[in-house]
């Protein structure tokens, strides 16, 4: 079976094949690259859903089965911000160290400090049938930077079972309690019963 990811980054390529593969036997996970698929997909979505299915949609277009994820940070002081502007919080795309600097600042006054990571991960078939699932895993927001790994929020992020935060943990800690870990399993769930 054969699946193409909504993105050109080869970590998630490797990431999604390797949760996957433990579920579905014989999937293999392809690239937009892949597949030639050069046009640039817009999340204009309003939720981590929308922006799953937009992914997706485009990745089917091809073809193929087409899936996409769209996660992020959900902080309850902040009313779920930054939400679906979690890579572009402080304004620039992808900028990790901007966004943590705003997102303490706004947590100042603050003394809830429990949030989720959310992840939409949607998957669309040639057909047209569409299936999306949401993982979540809870956590609070620390004030020190803690761990090496990761990328993002995860140095801030402290996963209060395991007393770490997600920069902290081996790649293989973080799969089998991360929200993608979580949405992934979900979805190989429903895929199995189709």
């Amino acid at each position: 079976m054969k699946i193409v990811l909504a993105s050109r980054n080869k970590h998630k390529i490797g990431e999604l094949q390797a949760l996957l593969g433990k579920h579905v036997e014989g999937v293999e996970i392809l690239s937009l690259d892949d597949v030639g698929f050069t046009d640039e997909i817009v999340e204009d979505g309003s939720s981590f859903e929308e922006n799953a299915l937009i992914k997706a949609r485009a990745a089917a277009s091809t073809g193929y089965i087409g899936v996409g994820d769209d996660s992020g940070l959900s902080v309850n002081a902040l009313g779920g911000a930054p939400g679906i502007y979690s890579a572009r919080y402080a304004g620039e795309h992808g900028d990790d160290a901007a966004n943590n600097t705003l997102l303490l600042e706004n947590l100042k006054d603050k003394s809830d400090r429990s949030a989720e990571f959310v992840c939409a991960f949607a998957c669309v078939f040639p057909d047209g049938r569409e299936i999306c699932v949401r993982g979540a895993t809870a956590g609070v927001i620390i004030d020190e930077y803690r761990g090496n790994g990761g990328f993002g929020y995860d140095p801030l992020f402290l996963y209060e079972p395991m007393g770490k935060t997600f920069s902290e943990m081996s790649a293989e800690e973080k799969n089998s309690i991360s929200h993608r870990g979580k949405a992934i399993e979900a979805f190989a769930e429903k895929l199995l019963t189709i």
